[in-house]
């Protein structure tokens, strides 16, 4: 059993998807920096819980 949930967001910058791991145990309500995997620039992510055991990404960029 896996314990990380495969999410997608878009990237703020470029609007290509990107997917993360998350970890519900560890990951919920926490800010984290991640590059773009398409144009490599820097992400604010905040990840939240949603509906459904599902997850809900904030991302933003470096100046927002």
């Amino acid at each position: 059993m896996s314990l990380t949930t495969n999410t997608e967001f878009s990237c703020p910058y470029c609007m290509e998807i990107n997917d993360i791991e998350v970890d519900a145990d560890n990951d919920l309500n926490q800010q984290q920096i991640v590059d773009c995997q398409v144009c490599c620039s820097p992400i604010e992510i905040t990840i939240t819980s949603g509906i459904h055991d599902e997850f809900n990404i904030l991302a933003m960029t470096d100046c927002e």
